[in-house]
């Protein structure tokens, strides 16, 4: 299992914009998905949460995630080189969490529904629609490539919480215009 380290909240390469990936049928592009999948379990096992995970989480500056719904209902799949294609003007404004900080949620507004096209091992052409809490995860992932943190789109000054705090508050409304 290659496990690699997660980097945290105030390292500079997590505010770097991702490069494209030249192959994605390449050896090293290859690597880097094995790498993704196995932090990404390796997480979830520590913490006991987890969806997906960008590249540059894990030091490498290219536009690659890796994704695993807790329902099986996408993936696990990477996503090389995905982009948006189309988002629709419905918003949701939800706590949002990320591994780089895995203590801290931030408050975002979201689109509701987002397609996304993107390559795949193969360097097949794929595109998925994703809605509601699909949709905020792969804009998060993707934020990561474009070197956006979730603390860079806080709706507000009052948008960050302790997560053990917000389980016993009382919950906000999730869904905005």
């Amino acid at each position: 299992m290659a496990v690699r380290e997660i980097l945290l909240l105030g390292n500079p390469l997590l505010w770097r914009p991702a490069a494209p990936v030249a192959d994605a049928c390449a050896a090293e592009t290859r690597e880097i998905v094995r790498d993704l999948g196995d932090t990404l379990a390796d997480f979830r096992l520590r913490q006991g949460f987890g969806r997906a995970i960008a590249a540059p989480q894990i030091g490498v500056a290219a536009r690659m995630i890796f994704v695993r719904m807790h329902d099986g209902r996408f993936g696990p799949a990477p996503l090389i080189n995905p982009h948006i294609v189309r988002a629709s003007e419905e918003m949701i404004e939800l706590w949002d969490d990320c591994f780089s900080f895995p203590d801290l949620l931030v408050r975002v507004a979201r689109h509701r529904e987002i397609e996304v096209e993107y390559q795949d091992e193969e360097a097949q052409i794929r595109r998925v629609v994703a809605r509601d809490d699909l949709a905020e995860l792969l804009q998060h992932e993707i934020d990561h490539l474009d070197g956006i943190l979730a603390t860079d789109r806080a709706i507000g000054p009052r948008s960050l919480a302790i997560r053990a705090t917000i389980s016993t508050s009382p919950p906000l409304s999730t869904s905005a215009t």
